[in-house]
């Protein structure tokens, strides 16, 4: 099976912190993820990862940019992503995420970096929040990383 491309936006707020969404349906379900989806046929990261954030949560993002990539392959289901990260903004600050496809996600939160980082570190079942598995990726092969350097 050949490899898919997700996008994740690192939608980032005045106040420091980071759009978190608990996911439903089946991959990754009750894990917190960034917005984010599958990159269509000749959709750019950037473009997708306005496209997914505003489909998802309402959150209209600009200033988009790359920042870095996992690779994230999972054997017992068969399955190879590799997740491009994203980092964005709110074009209005005051603006609060919604759920708006609730058969794949139950809520959206703003998560400090630090809260994120203490979660993918936190021993399984141990973590306040669960972290989706490109982003426990995106720390064990990016050690140090920080979307805001």
């Amino acid at each position: 099976m050949d490899p898919k491309v997700g996008v994740a936006a690192l939608v980032h707020n005045q106040k420091g912190q980071f759009l978190l969404g608990k996911r439903k349906g089946s991959h990754g379900a009750g894990t917190w993820g960034f917005p984010g989806g599958h990159l269509e046929y000749g959709e750019s990261f950037e473009d997708c990862a306005v496209r997914e954030t505003l489909e998802e949560t309402g959150v209209a993002i600009h200033g988009a940019h790359y920042l870095t990539a996992t690779n994230n392959v999972t054997l017992a289901r068969n399955k190879h992503f590799v997740t491009i990260f994203v980092g964005c903004d709110p074009v209005d600050d005051n603006t609060q995420p919604k759920v708006i496809e609730p058969e794949k996600c139950e809520k959206w939160e703003w998560v400090s970096w630090e809260e994120i980082v203490s979660n993918a570190q936190a021993s399984e079942g141990q973590a306040e929040r669960t972290l989706f598995r490109p982003i426990i990726n995106l720390f064990k092969q990016r050690p140090g990383f920080d979307p805001l350097a």
